[in-house]
Formats: structure tokens, sequence, C-alpha cells
């Protein structure tokens, strides 16, 4: 049950910073220093006040970043290589006392997680930036930042909750990866003068 637990926990974490890379990260270090949950070797860095100064002037300047046209682009770019990275920081540190699972396992489930979701966050948003010409984005934002923050508490307090979350995540960024592709191809089809089947 332990490793259900932990195993549901780093997956919550990897997801959430597939929506924002550092407030996960930022989250855990806050609360480990509070002392409300215990970190070991090497992960008590995250910890660290040096550690915790930079992810939360990170997470400010993506905060601001992300609700600007355009700037959001770039950052989501970045974002396709940062937040698997943090994804497996995150998941490795809530997983680092279970030894039924091999760390190299939970890395590649949080590495896909919180790629799957970035690679869905940065998908919709063209859409939803051509859509609204821009005026949606800070809004959609603001809900990813939340979202972001509201699963790393669930997946660190109530893991189980923050499993099915992401569950329901995952399907989404699923059927938005789909459709994106689908936009892609049909426009594509379009340019090129082929008329799309009925």
């Amino acid at each position: 049950m332990e490793t259900i637990i932990a195993l549901a926990s780093s997956l919550g974490l990897a997801t959430a910073t597939g929506l924002n890379a550092y407030l996960p990260l930022l989250t855990v270090s806050v609360l480990s220093r509070l002392g409300l949950i215990q970190l070991s070797e090497p992960f008590d860095l995250l910890a660290h006040p040096i550690t915790m100064i930079v992810l939360a002037v990170l997470a400010i300047l993506d905060f601001i970043g992300d609700k600007v046209p355009a700037v959001d682009s770039v950052f989501h770019i970045i974002g396709l290589v940062i937040s698997p990275i943090a994804g497996a920081i995150v998941a490795l540190a809530a997983a680092q006392d279970v030894v039924a699972i091999h760390p190299a396992v939970v890395a590649i489930a949080a590495i896909i997680a919180a790629a799957g979701t970035q690679s869905a966050r940065a998908s919709i948003r063209p859409a939803v930036t051509a859509a609204t010409g821009g005026t949606a984005n800070s809004l959609l934002s603001f809900f990813e930042d939340a979202l972001a923050f509201v699963l790393s508490l669930l997946a660190i307090f109530l893991p189980v909750i923050a499993f099915i979350i992401t569950l329901i995540l995952a399907f989404v960024a699923y059927r938005l990866i789909r459709g994106a592709v689908r936009i892609w191809r049909e426009a594509k089809l379009n340019r090129n003068g082929i008329a799309r089947p009925f």
C-alpha cells in the first residue's frame, strides 16, 4: 500500500510539473523547509535556502512570462525540456524511500507524465491564442498555475485523489494532442490544395 501511495504521489507531482515546472519543486521545497515533509539525500537540497530562492525566482518569471502572448510560446518550448526533468526530480524525491520500485521506473513514468501534460499544454495554447487573439491566455495560464499548485498539495497530502486527477489529465492530454495533430494535418492538406474528405 505504501508503494502505491508513493507512486501516486510521484505521478501527481510529475503531472503538476507539466502544468508549471517550478511550482511543484517550490512547493516541495517550502514544505520540507517548514518540516511538513522529510526529504532524504540528495533531495534534501531542495530545502536549501539558495535552492528555494532560485526556484521562487524561476516560478515568478514563469508566472509572469506565461501570461504574455508570444513569450508564453517560448516558455512552452523551453518547458518541453525543463518539465520532464523537473518531473523526474520531484517524483524521485517523493518515492525516495520506496524500495519496491526501481528509481529508473519512477523517473521514466514521471518523464512521460510531465512531458505528456506539457505537450498538451503547448498544443492547446496556440489554438486559444488564435481563437481569442491572446486575450484568454492569461486566464488559461492562471488556471494551469492554480491546478499545478493544488495538484502538488494533493500529491503530497492526498496522493490517491491526485492520482485520479492525473488519470483524468492524461486522458485530456491525449485528446488534446490527438486533436492538435488532426488540425495540423487538415491545415497542411488545405495549404497544399488537397480537398479535405467528408
